[in-house]
């Protein structure tokens, strides 16, 4: 997984806009981007507006997300926000290279910066971070191999004892055919974004699990061109597979996170002032053009918070230094142990 997504020639190094293979809440709406400006705003707040304020986009693609937030800010600084928009240090982390054209307020570099006093946003980046996976057999668990080639399958050795202690803490194994996909990885990975923040809020969104529902076959699954195929690794797709989210807030916790939202996208982006209400249909009669703006605009936000689609994504909010802001504090804390 690690050689087909990231080594020589992989799908994520060699520049391929990912939007041209699946989308993100960044494509669908500038609605995302908005409530991202929103609880940046309501961060920077907490914070009691420090001179630099640093925004980093953990897996940023091809900057969309800071592209859209930055605009974001310059229109409505202003009026709600006066100066912030001037504060905002933008950093997009991506080992892909920086695209052409990129506003140039927006560093690039392959590492989340150290010293963070802000918001670290990560969407859809820890579902790509690379896993094993481990089936249960006869004889024992035991590392799933797989042919790059022709997507054969076949049981390999024993996990290392790390991965085995993930599993039995995180994604216990019952029964003959059982398989975990081994979050360790993306424990870590979450640890060391924590791990650079001063003071300041950290999310991940993402597909998500929690230990009481793992799905028993696991989530591994290639993207390609737009439609979900096998995960082949051999370099022509993204290869993906769902967050242990709980595992990874325990994992924030032990590195020195403090507040701990886990929740949905649905809840929080309602939370952050995303309205997908229809518009009344007296606006139609009123001012037409108005309405179909209107109702354009409730349509695709409806997809952000849509329970069987974005919506459904899980939120990891955890505070660093600081305190939740008040809207996502409101929602149901979360203890991982």
């Amino acid at each position: 997984m690690h050689a087909a997504l990231y080594g020589p020639g992989g799908f994520y190094v060699r520049g391929e806009p990912p939007a041209r293979h699946f989308r993100t809440s960044v494509h669908v709406s500038p609605s995302y981007a908005a409530a991202i400006w929103e609880l940046l705003r309501q961060v920077d707040a907490g914070l009691g507006h420090p001179g630099r304020i640093d925004l980093v986009d953990v897996g940023a693609g091809r900057g969309e997300l800071l592209e859209q937030v930055l605009a974001t800010a310059e229109q409505g600084s202003a009026s709600v926000a006066p100066g912030l928009a001037g504060r905002i240090a933008a950093c997009a982390v991506e080992v892909a290279p920086r695209p052409a054209g990129l506003d140039p307020r927006i560093g690039w570099q392959p590492v989340a910066p150290a010293g963070i006093t802000g918001l670290v946003i990560a969407s859809e980046w820890l579902d790509d971070i690379p896993l094993d996976v481990v089936e249960l057999t006869a004889t024992g668990p035991a590392v799933v191999q797989v042919d790059p080639a022709t997507g054969a399958e076949r049981p390999g050795r024993p996990p290392d004892p790390a991965d085995l202690a993930w599993v039995r803490a995180w994604w216990p194994l019952a029964t003959c055919g059982d398989r975990a996909e081994v979050g360790r990885t993306r424990c870590d990975a979450w640890a060391g974004v924590i791990r650079r923040i001063d003071r300041g809020v950290a999310v991940a969104a993402d597909y998500g699990h929690v230990k009481a529902a793992r799905p028993a076959w696991g989530t591994l699954t290639g993207y390609l061109e737009g439609r979900a195929v096998a995960p082949l690794p051999d370099g022509s797709r993204d290869i993906t597979a769902h967050v242990a989210l709980d595992a990874c807030a325990a994992a924030g916790q032990a590195a020195g996170a403090g507040e701990t939202v886990l929740t949905t996208q649905r809840a929080a982006l309602r939370e952050l002032g995303l309205n997908a209400r229809r518009p009344s249909l007296a606006l139609a009669t009123a001012d037409p053009e108005r309405y179909a703006r209107a109702l354009g605009r409730a349509s695709v936000n409806a997809e952000l918070v849509d329970a069987e689609g974005l919506g459904g994504f899980g939120w990891l909010v955890q505070a660093v230094g600081t305190s939740l802001p008040a809207p996502l504090a409101r929602l149901a804390r979360c203890d991982p142990d």
